[in-house]
């Protein structure tokens, strides 16, 4: 008989709840804490870029894991609505890699603040 395994997921705080984010590498660095296949990833900020889009980059042991990276558009305060969805290239995340997370782009006019990023899969 077939098992199917448990969905679980990481929502990790890129930011603090009010404080304008900027742009940079590295804004969050963590290590997985088993072998994780990644089946979906998520962003979410409390308050909306203006002006351009919110783009999010997620990195394992420094190698990004995205094709197309992930977005909150403009006004918006998720990525699940986002009109270029994120394309997940590298789904097997290692146990102990190191996990980072870039901020590349913000919002033109407000910046956007309170950035978490949820990572959607089942442990291997």
């Amino acid at each position: 008989a077939k098992t199917e395994a448990a969905i679980e997921s990481f929502v990790i705080a890129a930011s603090d709840e009010t404080t304008d984010l900027t742009t940079g590498t590295n804004k969050v660095r963590f290590r997985m804490p088993y072998a994780f296949t990644l089946t979906a990833v998520r962003a979410s900020v409390t308050t909306a870029p203006t002006g351009s889009v919110l783009t999010v980059d997620i990195n394992e042991s420094g190698s990004t894991i995205l094709s197309t990276k992930l977005t909150i558009d403009v006004s918006e305060t998720t990525s699940t609505t986002a009109a270029t969805p994120a394309v997940i290239s590298d789904s097997a995340l290692a146990d102990d890699s190191e996990i980072t997370m870039d901020i590349d782009t913000i919002g033109s006019g407000t910046a956007g603040a309170g950035l978490k990023v949820t990572l959607i899969g089942y442990q291997v």
